[in-house]
């Protein structure tokens, strides 16, 4: 979804979040036509980036099915490599990023990114070797819900993040102390450099113009993930059908999910975002259902229905606070 942050003061961590949430303020959509009613635009403009969060996600996780399925060719950290390092090459020529111009701030800002970016692939992959999909990814969004909690000034925000997370636990079936420590403790800390991705990717969006911060962040993330790749899985990342499964998991999981999150964040509250993120556990355990015949039981099924219900409810509070400003 390395917590040596944590030590680092948790009064500065959470200002840091607090601010975060501020960073992404909602950006003045530009009408299209100029007919429909103010109403209406409203609710267009707050459902916009909800839709971009969930085709994110569900991008993002059956991708991350395909990675399971690849990784006794290449190994989890050969999978990384190839996801990041074809997200790179593809972001490169599409985007044609600028390096020129770009303040020491704008740099630190994308080399934060990458990091985080890479520190997130990589420690997530080495849980889903070693624990269930839907497991790590219930582990993992625990990083986003208390982003959520610590970002959010409005009580009805916390609200949601507590319903989201009980339905998170709900679908760990109550047998996290049955997985392997080692792979849960891996989930944990790619969850921690979710939320660190959650910040810096807002910022990186205020800071570059379009996808630019983004190519640049997905380099970092690439350069920081191949010499691991290269030792654990060396020539076996150049077999062609491994090369092939590789792309489409870099399009599936990266590129696009990136993208569309990266835009979404320009116009989202960072609490807002961090909830709709508490879908990826759902989105998790579908993925697995169809992809790798890991049946839902009833108690997955109302853990959903949990999940949904609070990403909902943090809709709707969206859509009530985009009204006003659409009048003014």
């Amino acid at each position: 979804m390395n917590d040596q942050r944590s030590a680092a003061g948790a009064p500065a961590a959470a200002a840091a979040v607090e601010r975060a949430a501020a960073v992404a303020v909602p950006e003045a959509a530009p009408a299209l036509g100029g007919a429909a009613p103010a109403g209406v635009r409203g609710r267009g403009a707050a459902l916009a980036p909800v839709a971009l969060v969930v085709a994110g996600g569900l991008s993002v996780q059956f991708g991350s099915a395909v990675a399971v399925l690849l990784m006794p060719r290449a190994g989890a950290l050969g999978v990384v490599t190839l996801r990041l390092a074809v997200a790179a090459l593809v972001l490169l020529v599409v985007c044609r990023p600028t390096v020129r111009g770009h303040s020491r701030a704008d740099w630190g800002t994308v080399l934060a990114f990458g990091l985080a970016m890479g520190g997130m692939n990589t420690l997530f992959y080495q849980a889903a070797d070693r624990i269930p999909l839907g497991a790590a990814v219930t582990l993992e969004v625990l990083g986003p819900l208390a982003l959520s909690v610590i970002a959010s000034r409005r009580l009805i925000n916390v609200v949601w993040a507590g319903l989201a997370l009980g339905g998170v636990v709900l679908l760990g079936g109550g047998g996290f102390d049955r997985l392997d420590p080692v792979g849960a403790a891996y989930a944990l800390g790619a969850g921690a450099m979710w939320a660190t991705y959650i910040v810096f990717s807002a910022r990186t969006g205020r800071r570059f113009p379009q996808a630019d911060g983004l190519a640049l962040a997905m380099v970092v993330a690439a350069l920081l993930s191949l010499p691991l790749g290269l030792m654990e899985s060396g020539s076996k990342l150049l077999v062609p059908s491994t090369l092939g499964l590789g792309a489409a998991v870099a399009m599936l999981s990266s590129v696009l999910p990136y993208t569309l999150e990266l835009m979404a964040l320009r116009r989202l509250p960072a609490p807002t975002f961090a909830i709709l993120m508490s879908l990826e556990p759902a989105i998790a355990a579908t993925a697995g259902f169809l992809i790798l015949d890991q049946a839902l039981t009833t108690t997955d099924a109302l853990a959903i229905a949990l999940v949904i219900g609070a990403s909902m409810g943090a809709v709707r509070s969206q859509t009530r606070r985009a009204k006003p400003r659409e009048r003014t």
